[in-house]
């Protein structure tokens, strides 16, 4: 096994630098400042892309994932500036039963998105459904009002650095990545009327913006649980920021490890066959077992996406930084597999 370590780049003070131009590496903090107004985009000939161009081809979206001792909750608003969508369900191992509700608007209608991953709000509103999460330097802050689900927590980010990247993107464009998991939680959280336990609770939060390639897919796996008595947490992806970089990090006891470049192998056709994730190093050997898939399927013509989220369970190890082996049996988390042509 390969020792995997890489350098960390100091984070700028502002993301794009005076040149207009994004400062590219993997940073040992978040980036404060999203100063995207100073961004200078250029069509594939190098000339100043023009004002709907811009527009168009700028993509957003933010993500909470709240793990508890017996159920899972994954939130998510996308701006993609033809259309915006959103959804938040509540997963329960324990009777296997969803409750799942989802947005899909035109436009900006409804939709509202941060600033930055710690300065701003994102909202999603239609009719009953409600959702905004508020970005600070120190912590992320989630509501959800809907029929059956309701939620005011807050999710502490301010004790462990989060695996945050600025990465080139396609030929002209550049995707900010900023995730941490394993964070402490707090607050209420409400299923048809009943409060659910948060004291074994943890939360991880997924920023990402840029002007990402037209046509992109990725495969995904996250974990936040307790493992031998300590905090843990995954981030593990291909498909998207592998220009030089990966989004690749677990978290244990409050300190983050960056992780070499993933592989994962499934069958599409059969959503019920355990996947295999592991790592380029071999510092990670997991078994993802699927329990329930939030799928969607659109095609339109300008837009496509065939998007499938799993709620499951992961068996295997990983191996930290020191040579320790921590064994993972049956450890709630999350993979995806997603295309999108947007």
């Amino acid at each position: 096994m390969t020792s995997y370590k890489p350098l960390l780049t100091k984070a700028p003070a502002q993301l794009f630098q005076t040149n207009g131009k994004p400062a590219f590496g993997l940073f040992d903090r978040s980036v404060a400042d999203f100063n995207l107004q100073d961004f200078i985009y250029q069509n594939l000939m190098d000339n100043k892309a023009g004002a709907l161009a811009r527009y168009f081809n700028y993509k957003q979206f933010q993500f909470i994932c709240v793990t508890g001792s017996d159920w899972l909750l994954a939130v998510a608003i996308a701006d993609i500036r033809y259309a915006n969508s959103g959804f938040a369900y509540l997963y329960r191992f324990d009777t296997n039963q969803t409750v799942s509700k989802g947005v899909l608007l035109p436009g900006a209608l409804g939709c509202q998105m941060s600033d930055s991953p710690s300065a701003g709000e994102a909202k999603q509103s239609f009719g009953a459904y409600k959702v905004a999460i508020k970005t600070s330097a120190t912590n992320w802050q989630l509501k959800i009002d809907t029929k059956e689900l309701k939620a005011n927590l807050t999710i502490e980010k301010a004790k462990q650095m989060p695996l945050a990247l600025c990465a080139p993107t396609g030929y002209n464009g550049f995707t900010y990545t900023e995730k941490s998991n394993a964070l402490a939680v707090s607050g209420t959280l409400e299923l048809q009327g009943k409060t659910l336990d948060l004291t074994q609770a943890l939360a991880g939060y997924d920023f990402s913006a840029g002007f990402m390639r037209r046509q992109t897919s990725w495969r995904w796996a996250s974990i936040n649980a307790m493992v031998e008595g300590q905090a843990f947490g995954l981030n593990m992806a291909a498909g998207v920021n592998e220009t030089g970089l990966c989004e690749n990090a677990l978290w244990f006891n409050g300190q983050i490890q960056h992780l070499s470049p993933a592989t994962f192998g499934f069958d599409r056709k059969d959503d019920k066959k355990p996947w295999q994730i592991s790592s380029l190093c071999g510092e990670v050997q997991l078994e993802f077992s699927p329990l329930h898939c939030r799928q969607e399927k659109v095609n339109i013509g300008l837009l496509a996406s065939n998007f499938r989220q799993y709620v499951g369970l992961y068996t295997g190890f990983v191996v930290l930084q020191n040579g320790t082996k921590l064994q993972l049996n049956a450890v709630k988390g999350l993979a995806e597999d997603h295309y999108a042509k947007w």
